[in-house]
């Protein structure tokens, strides 16, 4: 089977072939507009839903031609349903429907975060159910004891701000720019880590959620009451502000495989891209296995959703989801 999958939750316009013989994604297409809305210092959602417009069939059809496949030879459409922006979700919705109809073939809707959880399956060494995934990404910051496809215990998640949504914060306060997490990122390689004492928010806390909010208030206090800011001031604030939120991340991480008795961790969203928060976790947990997608795998992608689709379409579950919901809690499957 050929699966076609389709992501615009946000402002990545991402297409992706996958082939369940060989058990691979053989073509795949992204489009980021992160560009366009740098300017505005966050996603316009009106934008995002117009360039997914006209991005979305050029994209399909290169995707196709790249391994010279028709679109007779798709067997199957998946679509990101949600969560997500309500604009750009109805661009890609509309498109696997109409063009699953017009091929006389099935399409379903995959709830954006089961796809980034599940994309770690397609890697070698692959992680096998059950496992602890800690999902962090621009709008979610959540730690999910995956116990089988598509059942799915959300045991900590935020309770404000997601951590890419705090790395954007920071960065606007910093006037580095959007998006914050590589900007950040690359600013704290020439920072001292140790140089402010940030919080570890809820780490001393019985529970498992996470908050972002005060670590950002923190950063704004402290670049209020800084007399002379420099760029190496800069620099050690944003290694600073990366160091506290990596350690939070592994505190309630290793809290949380102990809980639910876990020894796998798998890691995924957007943030997972960040090198020192990689090196932070894999350090952490020497003593659990730890897995995470390959960089390209991290921000949103057409690969993922193909990949999850590939499972609920193999076994002739079409109906999964037919809704598009902006909003929409992974224990809701």
């Amino acid at each position: 089977m050929n699966i076609l999958g389709i992501e615009t939750s946000c402002d990545e316009t991402g297409i992706a072939i996958y082939n369940t013989e060989k058990q691979s994604i053989i073509s795949e297409q992204l489009f980021s507009q992160a560009s366009k809305h740098a300017e505005y210092g966050g996603v316009v959602p009106e934008l995002a839903s117009r360039d997914h417009l006209i991005k979305i069939i050029p994209l399909i059809k290169l995707t196709l031609e790249e391994v010279e496949l028709e679109f007779s030879d798709l067997d199957g459409i998946a679509y990101t349903a949600g969560p997500g922006l309500r604009g750009p979700l109805l661009i890609g919705a509309s498109m696997a429907k109409s063009l699953a109809f017009s091929l006389k073939i099935p399409s379903i809707g995959i709830h954006h975060m089961e796809a980034h959880l599940l994309i770690n399956l397609l890697e070698d060494p692959a992680p096998k159910f059950p496992f602890l995934t800690l999902l962090i990404s621009g709008g979610h910051c959540l730690l999910i004891n995956a116990k089988e496809m598509g059942s799915y215990e959300i045991v900590g998640q935020t309770i404000d701000d997601a951590v890419g949504e705090a790395f954007d914060k920071v960065s606007k306060l910093l006037e580095l720019g959007y998006p914050g997490g590589p900007l950040i990122e690359k600013l704290a390689e020439s920072g001292d880590s140790s140089a402010f004492s940030f919080p570890r928010p809820m780490t001393n806390k019985d529970n498992l959620d996470f908050s972002f909010s005060g670590l950002k208030t923190a950063v704004f206090y402290t670049l209020k009451d800084t007399k002379f800011i420099n760029k190496q001031i800069k620099a050690n604030i944003a290694a600073s502000f990366q160091d506290a939120v990596a350690d939070t991340l592994l505190i309630k991480s290793r809290k949380a495989l102990e809980e639910t008795k876990q020894n796998e961790l798998v890691i995924g969203g957007g943030v997972a891209s960040n090198k020192y928060i990689r090196k932070k976790l894999v350090e952490g947990l020497k003593d659990n296995k730890i897995y995470f997608p390959p960089l390209e795998r991290c921000t949103d992608n057409g690969a993922m959703v193909a990949f999850a689709g590939s499972f609920y379409l193999s076994n002739n579950n079409h109906a999964k989801n037919d809704l598009v919901r902006p909003k929409w809690p992974l224990s809701e499957l």
